[in-house]
């Protein structure tokens, strides 16, 4: 008989929705791409919504196998000591608070983390980093980053190039890779230990490691939307959820 192959519990964090059908209600949701990006990787997803508070954090770290942080708002500015300027979005200052101190003690337990566009810019806030407001009015002949409605998630926006020794490089099979975009922040001093492995070629941060940690990535992409039309990113969740196994 085949012994069962466990299915380690991966939390995702989630965002406030208000597309309810009722008026006024509110949802705590994220996007099925990442619910789907664990699923058939092997990892049974669970919503964490954003509400919780250190009280929270010991049941959380002790039942999750994996934690994914999930894209969505701007964080708050006043998270890593800058005034809040114009071009910074919509922020939901209970998500920040939650997901910040949630990845503070994550960390240190050494469990698998792996980190998604906010998430990306979230691990890096948590740690002691700094974001870059807005990169068109910030960077001189930057790309196009953000996120355009006519534009499918999936599409390939512009290159990365990885550092050859580090462990998204050595998962993804190689050091050069396309992918799509939709952020218009960015990392720019790394969170204390985060150690930068990707850039795009205007030299914006697309992706961070700790290099001491048993599996802690960090993509400013959406890998789980590439997913629908490229095999490209599947190693990626491969990976994390045998890390988490």
């Amino acid at each position: 008989m085949t012994a069962e192959v466990k299915r380690p519990l991966i939390g995702i964090t989630g965002r406030q929705d208000s597309s309810a059908r009722l008026l006024n209600a509110t949802m705590h949701s994220v996007g099925a791409t990442y619910t789907r990006a664990v699923h058939e990787a092997g990892g049974t997803p669970l919503i964490i919504p954003p509400l919780h508070r250190d009280h929270d954090w010991p049941n959380l770290l002790r039942r999750l196998d994996g934690l994914l942080l999930s894209g969505g708002e701007d964080i708050a500015p006043k998270r890593y000591g800058q005034e809040h300027k114009p071009w910074t979005g919509r922020v939901d200052e209970a998500r920040d608070y939650a997901e910040l101190g949630l990845v503070r003690a994550w960390v240190t337990l050494g469990k698998p983390l792996l980190a998604i566009c906010r998430g990306h810019q979230v691990l890096s806030v948590a740690l002691g980093g700094t974001l870059l407001q807005d990169i068109s009015t910030a960077v001189p002949d930057a790309l196009e980053h953000a996120y355009t409605p006519t534009r499918p998630m999936e599409q390939e926006v512009h290159a990365v190039d990885l550092s050859p020794d580090s462990r998204l490089a050595q998962i993804l099979g190689g050091t050069h890779l396309n992918v799509n975009s939709a952020h218009h922040q960015a990392v720019v001093e790394p969170g204390d230990g985060v150690a930068i492995v990707g850039r795009a070629p205007d030299d914006i941060i697309e992706a961070t490691e700790i290099a001491d940690h048993p599996f802690c990535i960090s993509v400013q992409w959406h890998p789980e939307a590439m997913l629908t039309t490229s095999e490209t990113m599947r190693p990626l969740f491969a990976a994390f959820v045998h890390a988490a196994r």
